[in-house]
């Protein structure tokens, strides 16, 4: 029976995925925000394996952990009471409530996810009463009909809930018109009544040249137009939400235009996850990040190769070595460059991982890499946590977060990375320190580690900003953006009608 309280909540659908529902989700916490509601942003389902870990001890996608910095709020398992994590084209991980509840198959999901509706629901009620805004995020496209039986994250949600609906369209990629217009053709009568405007997003160049297109796309929907978002050239300062985020980027950072940068290589497996712990690097004046897709090799003047986490750390592992990476790191290092293992990159740094309950597919092993004289048991007790501390040679402080499955013990513990505030040892070293492996995420988010690391591969210390100040600024600008593009008043009149 759909919910017939005031709405209280606006809700960001895309015509399709990458269309810029997170971050214009993310602007707009910050933008009403700043005219003093007190907002909190919702995702009914995410899928994702750039997850966060919240302050109640669970994990959520990580543009819902952005989304709440922007609203001044805490992270919290009902921003995304749903949330798969790939692990394979078959199959994801379910994690409800911020916990781990199995994995399905798509079609297994397909016939159960209904069930998940309540849980969606109450989460979505327990926000709504903290708060004056809720500013909800739907996910993939409400077009996508075949999907629609069971939905709970785009419009099965909204017309539970009530909540009335902006379409955002992506022009960038191309035929927006046709995106929202195909849209309203296939939508229920119930459901195009729902939405109650259109925004056409990442449009560059000159605006007015879009002006009969926006007249023509609401002559043909019926739908008034809420704006022109032109490109925002600073959401590159932003965390990546997910694998399409990464579509395109191949070279990046601030010091790609650098005479002499540090240069950084980050291997692109397939299950790549939580490589948000880049974007602090990419963010530095002199660092360019060179993000290595399968079938290149890997560049003879890399300063330092990252091994990021993995959501299927065997199956992409076996990736790694098929495409002779393994050959290139220990050539790489006889060079005298570094390697960086962080969570599932550390695990594969070791000298076998072994997966005897068949926690991520199928049971198990494979050779690691062998950097590390360190072994690995996965197993389904997941840890989930915030962490401080300090790194175990140079004394800088850490912070980050703890989300992994498995244990790693050997000799090389006896030199761990990281002393954490609790009193446990983290990771490991190699002998002449330049291989390293934490599970700790967000390493590189802590200022003094990240340019107390960085000046390691240069003459003098290294200089930068605060990566959490550069964050806030951009979400600043995100927010005045979006106020100079969109009409936010007829946007709050949706949410809070007279």
């Amino acid at each position: 029976m759909p919910n017939k309280s005031p709405p209280c909540a606006l809700m960001i659908q895309g015509t399709g995925s990458d269309a810029g529902k997170s971050l214009l989700v993310a602007g707009l916490c910050r933008a009403f925000k700043k005219r003093g509601l007190k907002v909190l942003p919702f995702k009914p389902q995410n899928m994702s394996n750039n997850a966060a870990v919240t302050i109640d001890g669970g994990e959520i996608g990580r543009a819902q952990a952005l989304q709440a910095l922007a609203c001044g709020a805490d992270p919290i398992v009902d921003m995304n009471p749903v949330l798969l994590k790939p692990q394979s084209d078959t199959g994801a991980q379910l994690v409800v409530g911020g916990k781990v509840r199995g994995t399905v198959k798509p079609k297994d999901f397909r016939t159960f996810k209904d069930t998940l509706l309540p849980e969606v629901l109450a989460a979505f009620e327990r926000l709504k009463s903290q708060c004056d805004v809720v500013v909800v995020e739907g996910a993939g496209s409400p077009s996508e009909i075949n999907l629609r039986a069971g939905d709970i994250a785009n419009m099965g949600f909204a017309l539970a809930a009530n909540v009335p609906v902006v379409l955002a369209g992506d022009v960038e990629k191309g035929g927006v018109i046709a995106q929202i217009v195909g849209t309203h053709a296939v939508l229920m009568p119930s459901e195009q009544a729902l939405i109650k405007g259109f925004i056409v997003n990442k449009f560059r160049g000159d605006a007015s040249l879009f002006d009969s297109a926006m007249t023509d796309i609401e002559a043909r929907t019926g739908w008034p137009t809420l704006g022109l978002v032109t490109w925002f050239e600073d959401a590159r300062k932003l965390p990546k939400e997910d694998s399409a985020s990464l579509a395109g980027w191949a070279q990046s950072g601030q010091g790609a235009d650098h005479q002499n940068p540090i240069r950084i290589a980050v291997l692109k497996l397939p299950r790549l996850s939580n490589f948000d712990d880049i974007d602090p690097l990419m963010n530095e004046p002199d660092v360019e990040v060179i993000l290595l897709e399968p079938g290149e090799a890997l560049p003879g003047n890399i300063d330092v190769v990252i091994l990021a986490g993995s959501k299927s750390v065997i199956a992409d592992l076996r990736v790694l070595k098929d495409q002779d990476w393994d050959v290139d790191i220990k050539a790489h290092l006889n060079r005298g460059g570094l390697v960086v293992g962080l969570c599932g990159g550390y695990q594969m740094l070791g000298q076998r991982i072994s997966d005897p309950d068949g926690v991520e597919g199928d049971v198990g092993e494979e050779l690691g890499l062998g950097l590390l004289d360190i072994e690995t048991v996965l197993t389904d007790d997941k840890t989930l946590e915030h962490v401080t501390g300090v790194e175990a040679n140079t004394r800088l402080e850490i912070s980050g977060y703890e989300m992994h499955l498995g244990l790693s013990e050997g000799p090389a513990r006896h030199r761990p990375w990281v002393h954490l505030s609790d009193g446990r040892e983290d990771g490991a070293l190699s002998a002449n320190g330049h291989v390293m492996g934490s599970y700790v995420h967000g390493l590189f988010a802590a200022d003094e580690f990240r340019h107390g690391f960085l000046s390691r591969l240069r003459d003098g210390r290294v200089q930068g900003a605060s990566y959490a100040a550069s964050v806030e600024a951009a979400l600043d600008d995100l927010a005045d953006h979006l106020e100079s593009c969109l009409d936010l008043d007829a946007l709050l009149a949706m949410i809070q009608p007279e």
